[in-house]
């Protein structure tokens, strides 16, 4: 987990023994576990309201506390099922791997709820996620970090989320899998629930989603993004073609396909719109000032280190 406003990283490392060893450990990540519903719902205004006040300071005073709390709690790791008590934590691997104790959350009438849950008044967020290959990912950290340095706040409200959750990426042999050995970078923030309703520090995060995918030649993980991280995607991968073939041959009748992946695989559809706001729900990539919202002072400029990227800034 990398905290780029904090320049801090928090590492995991994982290593395989013997099944001789000892251990009942298990990994229950905090994100995914039920919580009470007041609480997500408080915690869903409070954080409406500080966008709304364009209080960045406040969000990263909230932040420090998110992680540090996480980090007190070992993320949700535990030595014997139930509690921590230090490092390692040896644990059988389908233990040990596998996270969200929302699956087994009680029914209790809604007094608890995952943060998620479209019944209560909790978590909406956007996710940026594409895996670059290893001789990019220096420069395009760097790129970041020069962000950073124009605003220290711009990136707090990651930190929300637990930071920009990094995994390293091995070549795969699947038709449309990474082709190449990667890190993976996942953003998760903050997204209004009115579609024409601009961010604090949209442009920023926006500049970041087109460095990652267009500048260092990122391949966008297939379901955590929005939809200009598909436009010309299936050109990235050399086997497209077999996959499509594949596809035809298994699914004649396209069952298994609709409006949306047909866009998505370039068969069809549009995956952008030319409408007024479309640039803030990821919709489209702004080419004219109408495409963010100038009404609530956002218009679309070149990007402050990638000035090839088209972002919906705050003037």
């Amino acid at each position: 987990m990398w905290y780029p406003s904090k320049g801090e990283v928090t590492y995991r490392m994982d290593d395989r023994v013997s099944v001789d060893i000892p251990g009942s450990g298990s990994y229950d990540s905090l994100l995914f576990a039920a919580k009470n519903s007041k609480l997500l719902a408080f915690q869903r205004s409070r954080e409406e309201g500080l966008e709304l006040e364009r209080n960045s300071e406040k969000i990263c005073t909230v932040a420090e506390g998110i992680s540090a709390y996480f980090n007190s709690l070992s993320y949700g790791l535990s030595n014997d099922g139930m509690n921590y008590s230090g490092y390692p934590v040896i644990g059988n691997h389908s233990d040990m791997m596998s996270s969200g104790g929302c699956l087994d959350s009680k029914e209790d009438a809604l007094a608890t709820a995952c943060p998620w849950d479209s019944r209560i008044h909790g978590q909406f967020f956007h996710q940026t996620t594409f895996t670059i290959p290893l001789r990019n990912v220096k420069a395009f950290i760097s790129d970041i970090q020069s962000l950073v340095k124009i605003e220290p706040k711009a990136l707090c409200g990651l930190d929300l989320y637990n930071g920009v959750l990094i995994r390293y990426v091995q070549p795969s042999f699947a038709y449309l899998g990474i082709e190449f050995e990667g890190m993976e970078f996942e953003f998760t923030y903050y997204r209004s629930r009115d579609p024409l309703m601009p961010r604090m520090y949209e442009d920023f995060f926006e500049e970041i989603e087109q460095m990652g995918l267009f500048k260092y030649e990122g391949l966008p993980h297939w379901g955590k993004n929005r939809n200009v991280a598909f436009i010309n995607a299936i050109d990235k991968y050399q086997d497209a073609a077999f996959f499509l073939m594949m596809k035809q041959m298994f699914d004649p009748l396209g069952l298994f396909s609709s409006k949306w992946t047909d866009a998505v695989l370039g068969l069809g559809g549009d995956l952008t719109v030319d409408t007024e706001g479309c640039a803030l729900e990821g919709l489209c990539i702004c080419s004219k000032d109408v495409h963010c919202s100038p009404t609530n002072g956002y218009f679309c400029r070149p990007g402050k280190i990638y000035k090839a990227a088209r972002v919906c800034a705050h003037l």
